[in-house]
């Protein structure tokens, strides 16, 4: 029945956003950039007949093809989504594959605030609807409500500290040491590096307690490609859930700004090659429809296995 269950929350998805006036798109899954994330790794496609790897990579996310969509006058798209495989080179575990199916989707001339309400209002769309079609709903999910926290009010909820006050890597090395049972590596890591030391081993194991979580207002070093709030730039404008302790989904405030999103490219690609040994070529398309003009947005990466797994009792919801 695993099958089914797929099958069915997938047609679920679909229905609710084709019925809010989203289109729903396809995106080459072969692409010259697979995405920038640091620690998120590809895979890079091979020629058997040439024996040779190609310049071209599986992509990680849909991202750059569903911005240049959105940044094309000619298209005049408003809200868009995708919903289908995604590659990443990473090991397997129960709420991962290297390949597995992601949702991702965007609003057009809107804030993160309203992908916050999409969020809320799809859970509660899977749930209702799922165990209309018989998917065995999980008993703690039963009359849950989203719960809303900042990064800097579950650190004073977990730890009694604000994690605001650790903003560079001197501090947070600081910080660290207070906590002797994380393990802190005696090379010289990045600032995000240190607060994912502190995130995941004294803070997101607690997540688990809480079964509808959203978090909100990442501190600044974690902006990504999001925008900074302007009433406090040492937090940006991102937001992650998390059911049952699980990580759903990711959200920017879209950063629209070209110069600064290579700057941060820049940046990120010198420093996957100081950790990984390797680089990734340049997002020469994606930077075409930044420099074209990406429109105020707000969009969202959703795993579809993590969301069945969260929510209905199945043991192992990948298909492949």
């Amino acid at each position: 029945m695993r099958r089914r269950y797929q099958f069915e929350l997938i047609q679920l998805i679909r229905n609710f956003f084709v019925e809010q006036g989203f289109l729903d798109i396809l995106t080459p899954p072969a692409v010259e950039n697979p995405g920038m994330e640091v620690h998120i790794h590809p895979f890079q496609l091979f020629s058997v007949q040439q024996n040779k790897t190609k310049d071209l990579y599986l992509h990680t996310s849909p991202e750059f093809c569903l911005k240049e969509l959105l940044s094309d006058p000619t298209e005049k798209l408003e809200n868009i989504f995708s919903l289908s495989y995604c590659f990443r080179d990473e090991p397997d575990s129960p709420v991962h594959r290297s390949q597995f199916l992601m949702l991702e989707w965007y609003r057009k001339n809107e804030r993160y605030e309203k992908i916050m309400t999409d969020v809320e209002e799809l859970i509660t769309h899977c749930i209702q609807q799922g165990v209309k079609k018989g998917l065995p709903l999980r008993p703690e999910m039963k009359n849950q409500k989203m719960v809303k926290l900042t990064m800097q009010e579950l650190f004073q909820k977990e730890l009694g500290i604000d994690i605001l006050h650790y903003l560079d890597v001197t501090s947070i090395k600081t910080l660290l040491k207070q906590y002797p049972d994380v393990p802190v590596p005696e090379i010289e890591l990045e600032w995000d590096d240190y607060f994912f030391l502190l995130y995941l081993n004294k803070i997101e194991p607690s997540l688990k307690n809480i079964p509808l979580l959203m978090i909100t207002e990442f501190p600044a070093p974690l902006s990504a490609l999001s925008t900074l709030k302007k009433e406090d730039p040492r937090v940006c404008e991102r937001f992650e859930v998390y059911v049952n302790g699980v990580e759903l989904c990711n959200c920017f405030n879209e950063l629209t700004d070209p110069t600064e999103q290579r700057k941060r490219f820049a940046d990120q690609n010198i420093l996957k090659k100081k950790l990984y040994r390797y680089s990734l070529p340049e997002p020469k398309k994606f930077y075409a429809s930044m420099d074209r003009g990406l429109p105020k947005s707000a969009g969202i990466a959703l795993g579809v296995e993590r969301l069945l797994y969260s929510l209905f009792d199945v043991e192992n919801p990948f298909f492949y």
